[in-house]
């Protein structure tokens, strides 16, 4: 009889890709008060030692989302958890984010676009 073992995968971060790592992860270090655990000319990584983090790594020919045009899909996108939409919205605006006219659901969540294109949302449902 032979026992199989189940290997150990855990979910160690999401990547995004961009034109310029190191200032993306400025933006995304600030908003959610994580540090830099790892940088290279071409790749951050940024989170907490222990929990799943953010990368972002350089794209040559980066071309952000055009979102909500399809031209360029979103390619993915990250929610955020706050308690105050129009609070969390003028903070991250600070930090540099940009607000597109099309909100789909604003009473519920915002969609923001962080300096590098790519759509994020605040909610109060998470």
């Amino acid at each position: 009889m032979t026992t199989e073992t189940t290997p150990a995968i855990r979910y160690a971060a999401v990547t995004f890709d961009c034109a310029d790592p190191a200032g993306l992860a400025r933006f995304y270090g600030e908003l959610l008060g994580y540090r830099t655990l790892f940088a290279t000319d071409d790749f951050v990584l940024l989170g907490t030692e222990g929990t799943p983090g953010l990368g972002f790594t350089r794209v040559a020919d980066y071309r952000p989302p055009t979102w909500p045009d399809p031209a360029q899909g979103k390619q993915a996108h990250i929610e955020l958890g706050v308690d105050d939409l129009a609070d969390a919205e003028r903070r991250i605006l600070e930090l540099g984010a940009t607000k597109p006219e099309f909100q789909p659901g604003e009473k519920r969540w915002r969609v923001l676009l962080d300096p590098a294109g790519h759509p994020f949302c605040i909610t109060t449902l998470a």
